[in-house]
C-alpha cells in the first residue's frame, strides 16, 4: 500500500512539472513572437501520441516537444526524445497538417528543454529532428 501511494505522488510530481515546463515554454515561445496554435494534440482517430506546442513562425508550422527536468544529474531532457518519439510525434503531425492544409515543406520540428525548477534553463532546439526518422 505504501508504494502504490509514493508511485502516485511520484507521478503527480512528474506530471505537475511537465505542465509547469510546458506553460514555460508556452510563455517563451510568445516572447519569441511564434504564434501558438494548439497545446497538447492529440489525433481525432484515437491513435497514440500527443504534440505539447504547435505554434507558427513566418510560413512554418512549428510542432515543439517540451522536456523538464528538475534537473539535470541523469540526464539531459531533450535525450528522452528518441527515435520512438521522434515517430509517434511525426505521425501526429501528419494528422495535423493534413487536416490544417499545411504542406510538409513548411514544417519543423523543435525541442525546448526545460532544466531546474527555481530558476529554470530553457534550450530551444530549432529542426531537432533533422532527417525525419521513417514511420512506415
Amino acid at each position: 500500500m505504501l508504494f502504490r501511494i509514493a508511485d502516485f505522488i511520484r507521478g503527480k510530481l512528474q506530471r505537475d512539472l511537465g505542465r509547469r515546463g510546458e506553460d514555460l515554454a508556452h510563455r517563451y515561445l510568445r516572447r519569441q513572437k511564434y504564434v501558438i496554435v494548439a497545446r497538447n494534440y492529440r489525433p481525432s482517430s484515437g491513435a497514440p501520441g500527443e504534440i505539447d506546442v504547435i505554434a507558427r513562425s513566418g510560413k512554418k508550422l512549428i510542432f515543439i516537444e517540451v522536456k523538464t527536468r528538475a534537473n539535470d544529474d541523469v540526464s539531459f531532457p531533450e535525450r528522452a526524445v528518441d527515435g520512438e518519439k521522434q515517430r509517434y510525434v511525426i505521425r501526429t503531425a501528419r494528422d495535423y497538417a493534413r487536416h490544417a492544409g499545411v504542406d510538409w515543406e513548411y514544417v519543423r520540428f523543435d525541442i525546448i528543454a526545460i532544466t531546474g525548477v527555481r530558476r529554470p534553463e530553457i534550450r530551444h532546439m530549432k529542426d531537432a529532428f533533422g532527417e525525419p526518422v521513417r514511420i512506415d
